[in-house]
């Protein structure tokens, strides 16, 4: 059917004084209008995002018609998928039956039930061909009947101008609005990539554009004049171009969401841009009024258009033809029904759309998931928890990777995990030794409240910089002459030979390859001993504090400890561990890192909570609050190396005699672990071929191959969130798709620590969880497409060619096994809690957010206590 939009109207008094008294609002219209895109910051920062954190008031399926209805884009996933998993065992067919009555009983349907469970039933299985009908004859039967079918009554999406006249056939208006777009946004976002500079930058990006789309021989020299005499002021210009185009008040919003979801990528990056510095907080206001007012100039000559041709219609052929496939019926059928039984078919054919079966067969998915994991955490009686203090404890972060790891490392000796967010509850923002950037090393929704520095003597970091400044040379010259007119010419000339050398070298030996060039890199830059700034200093009043306050730093510690369930029965030695990736030649590399940390590595933070916990003051401190650490127990930190299933140690401080010995013993077992997390891992990467026995050599070959599009597959396949004591996990195989939380009800008296957990690290799983699931449903929109294929560009983020959106989401390869078959199973996160029913009551009484996101479908949650009685909230 086509769909609604806006009308040509008789522009009068009445409009305008409605948008004069639009006024101070278009501004609050354009926030309200950003909810449907989500903000994009650049590749190497790459954070998981979800990408309707904004439509969260909205049920699920609500959004997905949504959407649909707009630009045909699926939300739920395709039959195909649901096939593969039906063929598989993950969807239960008793539990697709139960959905598929459930919402026969909700319809109110004057239909033989035998006979709508019929058709339901065909449909949902697609167990029909569609027949070969004649179209000349179910055009005819439908005109007949159309009286009878059931009439659109629900809002449609507003469309823009350019999208209405590509719904008529005229696709060039669109394109050549979208290939404008991406040219100006390439010049304004870039990161000192092009040889020079877009003028103008820094008045902004509609005064920069609107002083230079004058000069742009791209466009005729009428609609550069139109241009020329737009308003300075972007607001205003942006109200002046929609009076023109008579997009009444009503239907603004709407109208700027279409063009924000035109290159939802290049917006997202606006907008983020405009979320970063008061200095730019106009910027999506900005895009918003080039984009509309380009089109304007577009498509002014063909106005007006005619209504006829987007009057709303029923497709009755597609309902008619959908009884002759799935409800087994003749044309001939049709003739001696009675009026209220034709209306009865087309309404039930209507109703149950692709949507609402998609929506029956997902849910079928995830509750066959959730039977999956009631199952194993209810087969066996909980486990009683040893007295016995563990010779190590480890932290690492909730990460679904680390699941595996923990698991192996647990049989390898007398050790203890838990599972937190990988930023420790650490609000910083981190400076390494030698670089001259900071970044925010905590979740994106929040923002840092203290800075800290890795420092070293001036002697050594002198020393250090010297030698990265001779490494980066040669890097930094080949930048230069590539981007210069001239020395461009000569570059492949000069460089051929050994990049040539290096191509081969990477492609036929890159394990031998990437263990040489470590080897030459360690020998030119030796860094120092460093130390970390972690005494409060006061700075100017436009920066952040410089360390913690002795009362914060007791804080942090405390809060961190009391979320990870680790304040009694200390083991000698505990290692906090932050975890990072490691790929060659992969623009998505930050993609792999911690998503708690912004897209970056967590091992700082480790760094920086361990070296807190061995602090005289803090302990002492601690100790009158009720947490009491023993002398002879040390903090040290280390980093997961999830792509090479590694451990390293980045902060051991002296040990003690105990601390001594238990720091041997992991020694001594780390390569055992690695090398059977390796082996239980790697198997499920494509083309693992001969090498699967050698599960450690393979994963190093993967990282070091500049070639390899999945060095290691991330986070896909993640799907439930675990909080609870790890006894309730330990001796299960949860097949690296859970996140686990260390959580005990009965030390959580008030009901906060769970209430943060839901509010920061749930949260955070969700956007991961929400990101892998549009990128592997809606790949083309959310996704980044065919690794191979990519361009980097402008220094933020990637394209598809040189003239597509910005990319937002994850790569083809990150969530697809091969061409046709899902590696990732795109199903909403299911949060499992220990806790007793009453707990839960109270979490989502105090949390409504969380209770809304569970109510609308965007997140699942189950409950168990401790007598094992599983409770589904969904």
């Amino acid at each position: 059917m086509m769909m609604n939009a806006i009308l040509p109207l008789d522009r009068n008094v009445k409009f305008e004084k409605e948008f004069d008294y639009l006024g101070a609002d278009l501004s609050e219209l354009v926030t309200l209008a950003s909810n449907v895109i989500s903000p994009l910051g650049p590749i190497n920062t790459f954070a998981a995002r979800n990408p309707w954190v904004g439509l969260e008031e909205q049920t699920f399926e609500q959004v997905a018609r949504r959407f649909k209805d707009f630009g045909d884009l699926d939300l739920y996933p395709g039959y195909s998928a649901f096939q593969l998993a039906h063929k598989q065992g993950e969807i239960k067919d008793e539990l697709l039956e139960r959905g598929l009555n459930h919402w026969l009983d909700s319809q109110s349907l004057k239909l033989d039930r035998k006979v709508a469970e019929r058709f339901c039933r065909n449909a949902l299985m697609q167990s029909s061909k569609p027949k070969s009908v004649s179209a000349a004859k179910l055009k005819k039967l439908a005109t007949k009947l159309s009286h009878f079918g059931p009439m659109l009554t629900e809002k449609h999406s507003v469309r823009t101008y350019c999208q209405l006249f590509e719904q008529m056939g005229d696709k060039s208006l669109g394109k050549e609005l979208d290939h404008q777009m991406i040219k100006w946004c390439k010049l304004f976002l870039d990161e000192s990539q092009a040889v020079w500079s877009m003028p103008h930058r820094e008045e902004g990006f509609y005064q920069a554009w609107r002083k230079l789309v004058q000069f742009d021989p791209e466009l005729r020299q009428t609609i550069r004049k139109q241009l020329r005499d737009l308003p300075q002021d972007a607001e205003q210009a942006l109200k002046e171009v929609l009076l023109k185009l008579n997009v009444p008040y009503s239907q603004v919003q709407e109208y700027l969401e279409a063009h924000l979801l035109a290159l939802p990528g290049w917006a997202g990056m606006m907008l983020w841009r405009s979320q970063q510095s008061s200095n730019n907080s106009s910027l999506l206001t900005e895009y918003l009024a080039v984009r509309v007012s380009m089109e304007y100039a577009l498509i002014e000559p063909y106005l007006p258009i005619p209504e006829q041709s987007i009057a709303k219609i029923i497709m009755t052929e597609d309902l008619i033809a959908a009884w002759l496939t799935w409800g087994e019926m003749s044309f001939n059928a049709w003739s001696q029904m009675s009026s209220s039984e034709i209306k009865a078919r087309l309404t039930l054919a209507y109703r149950f759309d692709q949507v609402t079966r998609n929506r029956i067969w997902l849910e079928a998915w995830e509750q066959t998931y959730e039977d999956h994991i009631k199952t194993m955490l209810t087969a066996q009686p909980l486990p009683l928890k040893e007295e016995q203090t563990p010779l190590a404890q480890f932290v690492f972060c909730i990460d679904v990777r680390s699941e595996p790891f923990r698991r192996k490392l647990e049989q390898a000796g007398e050790f203890e995990t838990f599972g937190t967010a990988g930023f420790f509850g650490l609000p910083i923002e981190t400076n390494e030794l030698g670089s001259i950037h900071t970044h925010n090393s905590l979740p994106v929704m929040f923002k840092p409240k203290y800075k800290v520095k890795e420092t070293s003597s001036h002697g050594e970091f002198e020393k250090y910089n010297q030698q990265q400044q001779v490494s980066h040379s040669l890097s930094t010259t080949f930048k230069t002459m590539k981007q210069n007119l001239l020395s461009s010419l000569l570059l492949p000339e000069i460089s051929g030979p050994w990049l040539s050398l290096q191509m081969m070298a990477r492609s036929l030996m890159p394990r031998k390859t990437g263990e040489a060039v470590g080897k030459i890199r360690n020998t030119l830059i030796r860094k120092p001993d460093t130390e970390l700034s972690l005494d409060h200093v006061h700075t100017c009043d436009s920066e952040l504090p410089l360390g913690f306050t002795d009362e914060e730093k007791v804080f942090y510690v405390k809060q961190a400890l009391t979320m990870m369930g680790l304040t009694d029965h200390f083991s000698p030695l505990v290692v906090i561990c932050g975890h990072r990736s490691h790929s060659t030649n992969n623009p998505y590399a930050s993609a792999l890192d911690c998503g708690a940390c912004g897209g970056a590595s967590s091992g700082f933070n480790a760094r920086v909570l361990a070296t807190l916990c061995n602090l005289p003051k803090v302990r002492q401190r601690l100790a009158t609050e009720g947490i009491t650490i023993p002398k002879e127990t040390v903090f040290a930190a280390a980093e997961h190396i999830t792509s090479l299933d590694e451990l390293q140690w980045l902060y051991v401080p002296e040990l003690s005699e105990a601390a001594k010995n238990a720091f041997d013993q992991i020694t001594k077992a780390l390569p055992k672990v690695s090398e059977a997390a390796s082996s239980e891992r790697i198997i499920n990467l494509p083309k693992i071929g001969n090498n699967r026995k050698n599960g450690r050599g393979e994963a190093q070959t993967k990282t070091e191959d500049w070639s390899e599009v999945r060095p290691e597959w991330g986070l896909a396949r993640n799907a439930t969130f675990i909080i609870g004591d790890r006894m309730l996990t330990r001796d299960l195989n949860l097949e690296g798709r859970a996140f686990l939380h260390n959580y005990n009800w009965q030390n959580d008296h008030n009901g906060r620590t769970l209430e943060n957990i839901i509010a920061g690290p749930v949260t955070v799983a969700q956007w991961i969880n929400l990101q892998y699931y549009a990128s592997t449903v809606a790949p083309h929109f959310y996704g980044s497409g065919n690794k191979a294929t990519q361009t980097v560009t402008s220094g933020i983020g990637v394209m598809q060619g040189n003239a597509s959106d910005l990319l937002s989401g994850l790569p083809w390869q990150s969530v697809m096994k091969s061409d046709e078959e899902l590696y990732h199973a795109p199903l909403r996160l299911l949060v499992v809690i220990q806790a007793p029913k009453e707990s839960v009551e109270k979490l989502l009484k105090q949390q409504p957010a969380f209770q809304q996101k569970i109510q609308n479908g965007w997140i699942r949650l189950a409950s168990i206590d401790d007598e094992g009685v599983w409770e589904s909230w969904s």
